[in-house]
């Protein structure tokens, strides 16, 4: 297969009409030889920030001097970008080549395997034959039942910030959320949790006591920053002074300080992480989407925020770096989230908005999203594209922009941006 071709062949099978389990995911790789049997993983389940936090690990651990796997989801601009070996995006044809093995195994199968459970093979056979040290292994949804879930007792289970989102799959409340991904939680394993929401917190608690695992939960009163701005952060994380890192989010020192807590972890384990390694991995991580600054003329901002906890710790950084200020927002969501709480968020921040439908069958009408917006007295104008959306936030930006709502819609804005104002030294 071509690398088209494979991703073609990924999203011909669907997850909606599949009953939740591990099962067909465990017989595929049975088939393939069980990749990830001769892989470590650093394991990452939660509602927001798993991202961030993977992506500091892995760049941390490459520094060190570890051939380091990453496997995140959804990618923003191309498929490729969920499947990482220290840093580089799987190619076409690698991915073409793991897929040719994954293909008939899967079609072997009297139940055909989902999307889901189709990348979790070709990522860890890929891992496989790439040799890698460790594996940062990020859930798709959930943790007990995600397909990445196969694996057997990593190195590290991390759960990062948790909040109320896909309530209608992992069920109504907090309590709920949390045991779902508290099924990550291995018997005798290793757990590091961002905690502070009780009642997760409580989940997890038990849930590591009855399995045997130990559990460190994240002390934010050795977290002190320094300096945030639109490069970044400079932080302390006693005993670690000035560590930077070029992630403009308010909410990233905190992420960063739960991937010092994991590192931590895995040297109390016998890796090897020395100091430097720690100040240059943090140094150089990127993680596109995540507050990201596109632009500074107008200051020009993509966020990753597509549900309640995700926009409040949006606004939070907003409220920082421009105080006092109302800004343009280009603004999409998707229908199944609380978009409600999102908008209260958001409006105090907001002169006025763009509203754009995210590439995704989930995605909430615009009109209809304008209509919300114009009740918390938001200016609001529905656009046909993404073009025609960024255009005319351009024309009307005053100190900012910022894109948000919707992780779909945050790859389309970054490809139509920089098409528009390629980055210095590229090509157009």
């Amino acid at each position: 297969m071509t690398g088209e071709e494979a991703v073609a062949y990924v999203w011909s099978h669907g997850w909606d009409a599949h009953a939740p389990g591990l099962g067909r995911v465990r017989e595929l790789l049975r088939r393939l030889g069980d990749p990830q049997k001769g892989l470590r993983f650093i394991h990452a389940a939660g509602t927001n920030g798993k991202g961030s936090v993977c992506a500091c690990l892995a760049s941390v651990l490459e520094a060190a001097g570890y051939r380091v796997g990453l496997n995140t989801s959804p990618h923003l601009e191309r498929f490729h970008e969920r499947i990482r070996v220290n840093g580089e995006e799987i190619s076409d044809e690698a991915l073409g080549a793991v897929m040719d093995r994954v293909r008939p195994a899967a079609e072997a199968m009297a139940e055909h395997p989902t999307e889901f459970e189709l990348i979790t093979a070709a990522a860890f056979l890929h891992f496989q034959e790439q040799v890698c040290d460790i594996v940062v292994l990020e859930t798709g949804l959930g943790g007990g039942l995600d397909a990445s879930n196969v694996i057997e007792t990593p190195e590290l289970a991390v759960l990062t910030a948790m909040g109320m989102d896909h309530a209608a799959i992992l069920g109504p409340t907090l309590r709920d959320i949390a045991a779902a991904k508290a099924g990550i939680i291995k018997p005798g394993g290793t757990v590091v949790s961002r905690g502070g929401c009780p009642e997760a917190d409580e989940v997890f608690r038990q849930v590591c006591q009855e399995r045997g695992a130990d559990l460190t939960e994240l002390d934010l009163s050795r977290l002190r920053v320094r300096r945030l701005d639109l490069e970044g952060a400079v932080f302390d994380f006693a005993p670690w002074e000035d560590l930077t890192i070029p992630l403009a989010g308010a909410y990233q020192a905190e992420n960063a300080a739960l991937a010092l807590t994991a590192l931590e972890a895995l040297k109390k384990k016998g890796w090897s992480i020395p100091e430097e390694a720690v100040r240059q991995g943090l140094a150089a991580v990127r993680w596109p989407g995540r507050f990201e600054v596109l632009g500074k003329r107008p200051v020009f901002l993509l966020d990753g925020a597509h549900n309640a906890h995700g926009m409040r710790a949006a606004a939070e950084s907003l409220r920082a770096l421009f105080p006092g200020k109302r800004l343009t927002f280009l603004l999409g969501i998707l229908a199944d989230k609380d978009a409600g709480e999102m908008l209260d968020l958001l409006a105090p921040l907001a002169e006025r908005a763009f509203v754009l439908r995210p590439d995704s069958p989930r995605a909430m009408d615009p009109a209809a999203l304008c209509a919300l917006l114009a009740k918390r007295g938001v200016e609001a104008r529905p656009c046909v594209s993404v073009e025609e959306g960024l255009n005319a936030a351009l024309a009307a930006a005053g100190e900012a922009i910022c894109a948000l709502g919707s992780l779909y819609l945050c790859g389309e804005v970054r490809a139509a941006y920089t098409g528009k104002f390629p980055p210095p030294g590229t090509c157009r």
